[in-house]
């Protein structure tokens, strides 16, 4: 029990990147770096109290710098998910981001937070073991207004619960949506896909999107749908559907609306029958993207010189729905000066 501070290797800037590698009372092990502010791995126990890593990742610094384009484990930032057209409106004044998805921004572009060293320390916390990342994005950063003072803490509780707390406050009006990009697979990282894990949403609607994976404005019920997962349903069940939105995407990468009212509440979960593991999300954002990892295919040389294929793992990315700051249909994702906003995601873990 307790927290250790490593050298994870140095980046191509020759900066140190450390990691961080905590351990609670129950043998549950969480390793985050800076890079990215990445959770790197997580140990959890299945039903017979055999230790696994759940999450998908990479064991050296420059993958995570430059190969990382699946996105393992990271914060992204500024602006996570898509941008229409790479550009928005605020205050009148536009704003004009890297096109790196088509015609439109993905995750803030190719300088996102996801790629940059944060800095790490470790921290106190009332409710767990905790370790803080902290960024200075300056004024005109990927393209965006204000000076952003950002800040991702993780906390791992004595009940198998991984804490998201993210923090910051800007000097001018400008847009932040941040989330993690973990890639969860229940049955361990390298263990193939997940498509027999059983998925729990507490999403009555969806925000279908058009070819380029923009959300079109509407919301729409799962009802009698592949996208109904208001009851426990295997991923693999219906990700291969003759559904419009399904094809268009490649699988399940879609917003999911929550019911949560701005609150700290059970948004989703994940079971694996086969371990007995068990995960619940928690979160006040008001959108969840699932992703099925449809573009991973093989290339990724991951930890433990697995490869990483199609749909080996699952991402709850608690979020602002996809370009809402284009979007009026949209809760805003618009942060005002001065005003400190703080988001909390929550992944727990049991056995059943």
């Amino acid at each position: 029990m307790g927290i250790s501070k490593e050298v994870f290797g140095q980046n191509s800037k020759g900066e140190t990147v450390y990691s961080f590698t905590v351990t609670n009372g129950n043998g549950t092990k969480m390793k985050v770096i800076e890079l990215g502010a990445a959770l790197q791995s997580l140990e959890v126990a299945d039903r017979e109290g055999k230790f696994s890593d759940v999450v998908l990742g990479y064991d050296n610094v420059g993958q995570y710098e430059t190969g990382n384009s699946e996105n393992f484990g990271v914060v992204i930032g500024r602006i996570a998910n898509r941008t229409k057209d790479a550009r928005f409106t605020l205050n009148g004044k536009e704003y004009t981001l890297a096109k790196n998805d088509g015609e439109n921004n993905l995750h803030s572009g190719p300088d996102s937070y996801s790629r940059r060293r944060w800095e790490g320390e470790i921290a106190d916390n009332e409710r767990g073991q905790a370790v803080c990342f902290s960024l200075v994005s300056p004024d005109g950063d990927q393209g965006m207004p204000g000076e952003l003072h950002v800040s991702v803490t993780y906390i791992l509780t004595e009940d198998d619960s991984v804490i998201l707390e993210y923090e910051g406050v800007s000097d001018a009006d400008t847009v932040v949506n941040l989330t993690n990009h973990s890639y969860f697979n229940l049955a361990g990282h390298s263990s193939g896909t997940v498509y027999e894990q059983k998925m729990w949403l507490a999403a009555d609607e969806f925000t279908p999107s058009d070819a380029g994976l923009i959300p079109t404005g509407e919301y729409r019920s799962v009802k009698g749908t592949p996208m109904d997962f208001t009851e426990p349903k295997a991923i693999g069940a219906d990700i291969n559907a003759d559904y419009e939105p399904l094809v268009l995407a490649g699988g399940y990468d879609h917003n999911f609306v929550l019911k949560n009212n701005g609150e700290v509440e059970l948004a989703g979960s994940l079971y694996d029958e086969k371990s007995g593991r068990y995960m619940e999300v928690f979160t006040q954002m008001p959108g969840m993207q699932i992703y099925t990892g449809n573009f991973l295919d093989g290339s990724s040389r991951g930890k433990g010189d697995c490869y990483y294929e199609k749909r080996d793992g699952v991402c709850f990315e608690t979020q602002f729905f996809p370009d809402a700051v284009n979007n009026k249909a949209f809760k805003s994702s618009v942060v005002k000066a001065g005003v400190p906003f703080k988001y909390i995601t929550v992944y727990k873990f049991s056995t059943k």
